[in-house]
């Protein structure tokens, strides 16, 4: 078996990445089948301790940022999260490595026939279980594991944390979480095990409400950004930014104090101090964290295509926003960072989102809006993204592919004008792929070559 036939396999089981998921309920996403597949290997994931991130935005920025300090005090991390941008390598990593291709077909070669066994697995499920083996084999001291979906019923959801976190919560995937925050907050709770503490970052009363009321029920100890754990924005330039953290009112606050983060945006901020607040927790629990590590994996993270600017002459900067909260933050923070700046939108989403309510937070700091398409599946095509452009009171411009995007969007710059990408990641991955070829660079590794 090569890599891409491995990963081909992996695909050809029921894959809701790429194909629509009707119903989000223990009938479709049954957790029995990650634990009978455990089971047959020992269950790896109780050998080593986690952090369970969850959340509809920030959660892959919060997992980066608390790997990132663990990594930095010594520990030999597991870090698990989804979609990847480039390469499904990045999923499933040891510290800064990914993991190797010669090991993802041995793994799949090993768990095929395990897999046969056990009908309905679905993609993430078989990944999830070969992610947790691979990390007990690899002898890892600590895992970081990002939720793929909800959280209730996500594959992750076997394991049982030192700390579970929730990060911020909006309207995301509810034809599936349902069409309240409520109802989503519940789904997002799931994680919440009991006598296991919580770290929620700041949510709208009636979501917060729910994360209070499971956590509760379950004997869960937790701790709120923004009422607990309070956070004050410092300078910041196009490599980061400052800020102070504070715990409010009783426990312990040894990371209380000024950092500095590599991540831009103040949206960042809060993610940074849900990670802090959860890294307490882990301090507290017995894991060592000695300030300059608290300090320099602050520092050090890497989250790239969530607000990384990818050029500054010209400038273009890409986004992984794919709802209209996180487009609407983002239109913020670009106001903030690029005072006055208006932007040539090269824009793409998945059929299924909310592209409307995208489109209306985004067109305000738009000088031009190119709508393109990225090679995913479940994207919306440039006629329909240009048709709904036309319904919000925009006009658009269809671009075939992300190539011709950019030689459109290239030739429209002006003095005050940037170049944004945004939409989906799945789009923004092919902008930083085509960006590196553009300026004569080595594209970042993908998975259409063998």
């Amino acid at each position: 078996m090569t890599y891409r036939e491995a990963i081909e396999y992996l695909y050809s089981l029921t894959d809701y990445e790429k194909r629509r998921l009707d119903r989000y309920s223990p009938e479709t996403l049954d957790l029995s089948r990650v634990e009978r597949l455990l089971d047959m290997v020992g269950n790896p994931h109780r050998l080593y301790p986690s952090a369970h991130i969850a959340g509809t935005k920030g959660k892959g920025s919060t997992s980066a940022i608390i790997e990132s300090v663990l990594r930095a005090a010594g520990y030999r991390t597991g870090f698990y999260t989804s979609p990847h941008l480039h390469t499904f390598r990045e999923r499933i990593r040891i510290g800064a490595d990914l993991i190797s291709r010669e090991d993802i077909v041995a793994l799949v070669e090993e768990f095929r026939p395990l897999i046969a066994r056990v009908p309905g697995v679905t993609t993430f499920e078989a990944v999830t279980v070969i992610a947790f083996t691979y990390f007990a084999r690899q002898k890892i001291d600590v895992l970081v594991a990002e939720v793929g979906l909800g959280g209730r019923l996500d594959a992750t959801n076997v394991i049982r944390p030192e700390v579970a976190v929730i990060t911020s919560l909006s309207l995301d995937h509810t034809q599936l979480l349902g069409n309240t925050l409520p109802q989503i907050a519940a789904e997002k709770a799931g994680i919440i095990k009991d006598g296991i503490p919580v770290v929620t970052a700041p949510q709208r009363p009636e979501a917060l409400a729910v994360i209070e009321e499971t956590a509760r029920a379950r004997q869960a100890p937790l701790v709120a950004v923004g009422r607990d754990w309070v956070w004050e924005p410092g300078p910041f330039d196009l490599k980061g930014q400052s800020f102070t953290v504070r715990r409010v009112g009783e426990g312990r606050d040894d990371l209380a104090g000024e950092y500095w983060i590599s991540l831009l945006g103040r949206h960042q901020l809060e993610n940074a101090t849900t990670a802090l607040a959860a890294l307490q927790i882990l301090l507290e629990r017995g894991f060592r964290l000695p300030r300059a590590a608290v300090e320099e994996g602050l520092r050090r993270v890497e989250w790239p295509g969530r607000l990384e600017v990818l050029s500054t002459d010209p400038l273009v900067v890409v986004d992984c926003a794919h709802n209209p909260y996180s487009t609407e933050v983002l239109r913020e923070t670009l106001r903030e960072w690029f005072p006055g700046r208006k932007w040539v939108l090269i824009f793409g989403a998945s059929a299924d989102k909310d592209i409307p309510g995208m489109m209306r937070a985004l067109l305000p700091i738009t000088d031009h809006l190119i709508v393109t398409r990225s090679d995913h599946p479940r994207s919306a095509t440039p006629v329909e993204l240009a048709d709904i452009a036309a319904s919000v009171g925009g006009g658009a411009e269809i671009a075939v592919h992300i190539r011709r995007a950019f030689q459109r969007a290239l030739a429209l710059l002006r003095p005050d004008t940037g170049i944004l990408v945004t939409g989906s990641i799945f789009l923004v991955a092919e902008a930083r792929e085509h960006w590196a070829a553009h300026n004569g660079q080595p594209p970042p590794e993908n998975d259409r070559t063998d």
